[in-house]
Formats: C-alpha cells, structure tokens, sequence
C-alpha cells in the first residue's frame, strides 16, 4: 500500500481584482470582480514507502500548494488524498506526530532563544522522552556538524547553521514522512552538499519516504531516482530521472573568464558550443555532456583563461525542454 496517496487534488484561489484608479476603487465598494486561479488541477501520483521523490517545477507551478495539501495546512477544493492512511486535512493528532514539513523559506525556530531551547519545546509538545530527545539531537548535530552551535540564538546563526537547525527540529520526532520544500536555498555549496549527503544518509538508514522540491539540479541528481514534474497546477511527468536527463538536459554550461578585457567574436566560439551569454573578458557556452571535458581542454590550451566553472543546466530550462516535447508531441 503506498504510504502517499494523491487523487485529482485540486485547490482554487478566489481573489478580488481590484479596478485601477479611484472611481475604480469606489465603485469596487458595490460591485466586485473576482477571478479564480487554479494552483493545483487534477494532479495525481503515489510514493511508495522508503522512496525519495523529486516534486519539480517552474515558481508557481503549484508545489508547494500541493505540500501544503498533504501536510494538511490547506482544504482541497475537489479530489482526495491519504498519507499513512490518513486524510491529512482532517489533522489526526495520529497523523501530525507522523510526518514533518520543512519550508526552506519559513523558521519553526524561535528567532530569540538558543536552538536547543526550540528543540526542548518541540521534544514537549511531540512528548519525546528525555534520552530519545538527548540522543537524537546528539546524532543529528555530529552528522550536520552543528553540535557547537545549540546554544547560539538563532538570529546569530548564519543561513546555513539555522538550515540544519530547522532539518534537525523536523527530523527530532522521527517522522515517517517528510515533505521538504526548497531546504537548501540560499545555502552555500559546502552546506548544500552537507545537507544533501545527511538527507541521502538519512533516508537509507530510517526508510524515511522524503518529497523534495528543489530549483537546484544538484539536489534532485545527487537524491532522487524519480520525479514528478507540474506545471500550472499540472502534472506533466511523472518516471525516472536519468529520462528527463538523457532528453532535456544533455548539455552543461561552462563560463570562462579571461585576463583583462580579452574579447572575441561569437563565430569563432562556435567552435567550442553554443553561446549563451559574451561579456568582456567572459563567455558562457552551452556544451553537449560528452563533450564538455574535451572542450575544457581546448578553452584552456586555446584561450587565454584565468578561471573556468562547470555548471548543471538550471531546472527551470529542463523543465521547459520538457514541455516543449510535451507539446510538440514528444514521448
């Protein structure tokens, strides 16, 4: 039995659209215009127990909303949906104590207090026994490097200390569910490989089932074999990784900077891929995966660079080469 249900769920936003201008504003007093916007629409999937699934798309395509559905935070306007038996917006006591919802964009800590004095509370308020609470905290500090900083008020903590404070504050009542929207933006490539490898780590040890939305390609590679991909509130995709990957996103983007105001034409770069960005002294290129480490080896033998950086193409163009086969009929 899959421990994530989703049926058509589906969530409608009624919203005033206010009138420009003074009269308008005065007349929207007797009569009032609304339009209704559909963050989700008839999306449907399931998560078995253990996997760790990637749940992508563009900003408002409608993720998080669907979190919010499964964590119970939202009534759905139709459909239906069961995590670990239960409908979550009936908000079960049983059912709370079972799964946690991190917003990478949203603190549970208490800004003021020490870390351990918010972890001290939510051990309260989950009815964690004192040497379970001692224990985990214990482990999941050594294994997020943070054990010198319980003790540090969070404002004083940097972006990601308090990251790993706020993962450790919904991992503290061992859920068996865990919904994380965006829990390594803003973070630093240390820390984003820090918290990727613990939530790897974690998932194998604990057979946590894990949705993860992320914008950062690197977390959904390094964590997830599958994805399901929406779009205004639409699922589109649905299935393993390495497909998106192989038919979206076979190519990577190498930028290189020069010594001083070095320049060159675009149609002697063609040669060494598609330009994407020219500036003094930097250029972007757009390179087929197999061929970006021979093409490396040109730019540095060729040209005259002085720094070079490799980077994964951004979700949002994956997902939108996607869609575009979508659309034209690409299977």
């Amino acid at each position: 039995m899959p421990v994530i249900e989703a049926s058509g769920l589906t969530k409608h936003y009624r919203t005033y659209k206010k009138q420009p201008g003074f009269w308008g504003a005065v007349r929207g007093l007797w009569h009032r215009e609304y339009e209704t916007t559909a963050a989700a629409k008839n999306v449907s999937f399931t998560v078995e127990e253990g996997e760790l699934v990637g749940f992508l798309g563009p900003n408002g395509a409608g993720k998080t909303t669907t979190l919010k559905m499964l964590s119970g935070l939202l009534y759905p306007t139709s459909g239906s949906a069961k995590v670990l038996g239960f409908t979550p917006w009936e908000r079960d006591d049983n059912y709370r104590r079972q799964f946690a919802l991190l917003l990478g964009q949203k603190n549970q800590l208490w800004w003021d207090l020490p870390a351990r004095e918010s972890l001290e509370l939510n051990a309260r308020i989950y009815g964690i026994e004192r040497g379970q609470f001692e224990q985990t905290v214990d482990e999941l500090t050594v294994l997020l490097d943070v054990q010198d900083k319980l003790n540090v008020s969070v404002r004083e903590l940097s972006l990601g200390e308090r990251m790993k404070m706020e993962l450790i504050a919904s991992l503290l009542h061992r859920p068996k569910v865990l919904f994380l929207d965006e829990p390594t933006i803003g973070l630093d490539v240390v820390s984003q490989k820090t918290v990727r490898e613990f939530l790897k780590d974690y998932n194998a040890r604990q057979k946590t089932t894990i949705l993860l939305t992320s914008h950062y390609m690197a977390d959904i590679q390094a964590l997830c074999k599958r994805v399901i991909i929406i779009d205004h509130g639409t699922l589109f995709f649905d299935g393993q990784l390495n497909e998106v990957i192989d038919r979206f996103a076979d190519f990577k983007l190498i930028t290189i900077h020069c010594e001083g105001t070095w320049s060159c034409s675009s149609e002697s770069l063609v040669k060494y891929g598609e330009v994407v960005e020219q500036a003094p002294g930097t250029v972007q290129l757009k390179v087929k995966r197999d061929r970006v480490i021979a093409t490396c080896k040109a730019l540095l033998d060729e040209l005259p660079v002085s720094d070079i950086d490799i980077q994964e193409v951004p979700i949002e163009e994956v997902i939108r080469r996607l869609f575009a086969g979508q659309k034209s009929g690409v299977r």
